[in-house]
Parts: structure tokens; C-alpha cells; sequence
């Protein structure tokens, strides 16, 4: 056994019952203090609890899959017209692009707009598109760094100006002068919920795709005109119990779609940032599907 082997301690055991709590956290249904009370008893201690809690987190430190400034990419802070003022987001570019491209609008979770999600808009650059990681937190100031700053803002956020503001980026991509006037969307955790609800809101989007994002309203579905592609965390009980009645809705409305439910994979399968969570088989297989859908419907 050679010396890091032994002064190595082993990682703590991680139940799905504490990955449901953590999500039952971070969706505002239980405070930091009702959640740490829950993992300290689902793990037997509190010194247990506090060794599990950042491996259920997400990881800001988390090496990035495309590094800031990776030589391949035209990356920058912007600010663009929101509906009642000012947004704030990182617009990333392929730095040899001739010609114009499809133009991608890459929603945050409840997180705000992170480093992995910086991360997720460069990925999606380097797949040859024009990217847009709008920060939907700009009316309040924009994203903290403080992560429980960031949920306790969240709660305050106008689902309307939510929907106003995505409805802006869409216009303001149309319009970029790299982008050949066809915008999708793809989104995560709440970003896929506001997704949907763009798809809903926005006639003229042309491809949406939500991973593990709530449905909308019934009555909202036919409004929808993108082509939609429907990811799904098959753990992810919370989300997943609207679906076959979403289904049911754009069969009716003549919806363009295709739902896949990743079986064994947890809510925020995708993010790499999250060592409980993370799902690497499920999100390769998710993401190429993603990025063949966009090339098809952006082209």
C-alpha cells in the first residue's frame, strides 16, 4: 500500500435519500438549516453531514471541460436590452467563424450564471454556434457569488419578467450580426423550465431543448412552435411526474418533440460540477443529442 493510499480518507457514502434532500434543498422546499438537519440524520452525524453536503453541491473549483480564454473562442461579459431594462450575460463565438450561425441562448439553473455555466456556453461555441448565457438575475443586481445569496434571490425573481427577458435575448440574437437568424435554447434544472416556457412565449424560436425542466400549463402548450427535444432524469421523481401528461399536450397540439428519460441518472445529471449527481454516460449520450438536434434545426 503505498503512503497515499493510506492517509487517503475514503469518500463518504452518498444514499439517494440525501441526493433527494439536496434537492429538495435547492427547489426552496426545505431552508439550509431543515437541510443540514435532514442529511445530519440520514448520515449519522454532523461531522458526516458536513463531509457529504459539498459532494452534493455543485463545485465552482471544478476544472472547466473549455477553459476561459481557450484560444478556439471569442468570449465576453455584454450587456443587451432586456424588456424593462438592461440584462447582463457571456456571449461566446467560434474564433475562426466564416460566414454566419445558428445562435444558441444557454439558460442557467438556480444557480445564476456560474462558471459551469460559462463552461456549458464556450461547449457550445466549440459545436459551432454563436452562444448566449444570458444571467436572468440582472434585474436584482446579477448573480452573487455567495451561492445562498443566490437561492434566497431567487425566490424573489417575477416568473413575467423571466419570460419578458427570454423573449428579449431572442430578439437581440436575431439580430446579431454572426448569426444566421435562427435561435434555440437549451437549458438545465430551472433553466429548463424556463425553456419551456420561452418555447410558450416565443413564436419565433426555432429549437428548445430542456434537461429535467417542469412543464408548462396546459393551456400554454399549444402556443408552442419549436421543435422541442425533452431530457429526463429517470431518479428524478419531482420532475418527471408531469411528463406523460406533457406528452399527451403537444401530441395534441402537433408538436414537433422527442422525450428521453435517462434511467438510474439523477436531476442535474449534467452538470459535472455536482460529484454526487454527475452522470458522465448519461450526459455524453444527452449532450450528443443535443448538439445533432441544433445543428439540424439551426442550420
Amino acid at each position: 500500500m503505498t503512503q497515499s493510499d493510506a492517509t487517503t480518507p475514503a469518500r463518504p457514502a452518498i444514499t439517494q435519500a440525501m441526493i433527494d434532500a439536496y434537492d429538495e434543498y435547492t427547489h426552496l422546499t426545505l431552508d439550509r438549516r431543515r437541510f443540514m438537519d435532514h442529511l445530519t440524520r440520514l448520515a449519522g452525524s454532523g461531522v458526516a453531514a458536513a463531509a457529504i453536503a459539498p459532494l452534493l453541491a455543485a463545485n465552482s473549483a471544478q476544472a472547466a471541460i473549455v477553459a476561459d480564454g481557450d484560444p478556439r473562442l471569442k468570449g465576453e461579459d455584454i450587456t443587451y436590452p432586456g424588456s424593462g431594462g438592461d440584462m447582463k450575460g457571456y456571449l461566446v463565438r467560434p474564433a475562426d467563424q466564416t460566414g454566419t450561425l445558428g445562435t444558441v441562448i444557454v439558460v442557467h439553473e438556480n444557480r445564476g450564471l456560474n462558471p459551469h455555466i460559462r463552461d456549458v456556453a464556450r461547449r457550445v461555441a466549440l459545436e459551432g454556434f454563436v452562444a448566449l448565457a444570458p444571467d436572468f438575475m440582472s434585474p436584482l443586481g446579477g448573480t452573487p457569488d455567495d451561492e445562498d445569496k443566490v437561492r434566497d434571490l431567487f425566490s424573489t425573481l417575477d416568473p413575467a419578467q423571466v419570460a419578458a427577458n427570454a423573449v428579449a435575448t431572442v430578439a437581440y440574437l436575431k439580430g446579431d450580426k454572426d448569426g444566421n437568424g435562427k435561435v434555440g435554447a437549451v437549458g438545465f434544472c430551472w433553466g429548463g423550465g424556463t425553456v419551456n416556457m420561452l418555447a410558450v412565449n416565443a413564436p419565433d424560436l426555432a429549437a428548445a431543448v430542456a434537461y429535467y425542466g417542469m412543464q408548462p400549463k396546459a393551456e400554454d402548450v399549444p402556443k408552442i412552435k419549436a421543435a422541442l427535444l425533452l431530457h429526463y432524469a429517470g431518479l428524478d421523481t419531482r420532475t418527471n411526474a408531469g411528463i406523460d401528461a406533457f406528452k399527451k399536450e403537444l401530441d395534441a397540439a402537433h408538436v414537433e418533440y422527442a422525450v428521453y428519460v435517462y434511467e438510474g441518472a439523477n436531476h442535474a445529471f449534467n452538470n459535472d460540477t455536482s460529484a454526487a449527481r454527475f452522470d458522465k454516460a448519461a450526459a455524453d449520450l444527452a449532450w450528443g443529442r443535443t448538439v445533432a438536434f441544433l445543428k439540424q434545426k439551426l442550420a
